[in-house]
């Protein structure tokens, strides 16, 4: 009877697990589909772009190295196919909902709208989500790794007040 209770917990187990959504997962089921461009960066390119001090976003250096380093994966998915569009915000707005993601910002202007999400504790960001709208283009771009928040939010900041 034991052995049977155990058999049946490990299935469930094994059955949340496999279909928990993730980015990595949302980017595996749309990254090969026609119409859909698709970016993945791995944990050892993490590595190598975080040994460079700074990097130049518009006429200034921002220096993302500390936030570069604890990245697990980057996962971006852009398409103007509305079908398909409509399928990766869908996909995503599940995944926030689900990983009780928080709101970080939101931004709308003329139609579009931009959405940003993370998940973790106060002092380390998880996991980051941005979810992008603007006509038939939908952008959906997932970061994965133990990121501490405060140098997270402040590369946001720096980045955007250019």
């Amino acid at each position: 009877m034991k052995k049977i209770f155990m058999a049946i917990a490990a299935l469930l187990i094994l059955g949340i697990s496999a279909s928990a959504q993730d980015g990595k997962s949302i980017y595996k089921k749309y990254s090969d589909m026609d119409g859909v461009e698709a970016v993945y960066i791995s944990p050892a390119m993490f590595r190598l772009i975080g040994r460079i001090p700074d990097i130049n976003i518009g006429d200034d250096k921002v220096n993302l190295a500390s936030v570069i380093k604890s990245m697990n994966g980057l996962y971006i998915l852009n398409t103007s196919d509305p079908k398909i569009g409509d399928g990766i915000y869908s996909t995503a707005e599940k995944f926030v909902k689900k990983g009780q993601y928080e709101l970080l910002m939101e931004a709308k202007e003329n139609g579009e709208a931009t959405r940003m999400f993370t998940v973790g504790t106060d002092k380390i960001v998880k996991g980051f989500v941005m979810l992008s709208k603007s006509g038939e283009d939908i952008s959906f771009i997932s970061i994965d790794g133990e990121i501490e928040r405060e140098k997270l939010e402040a590369a946001i900041a720096e980045a955007a007040a250019d």
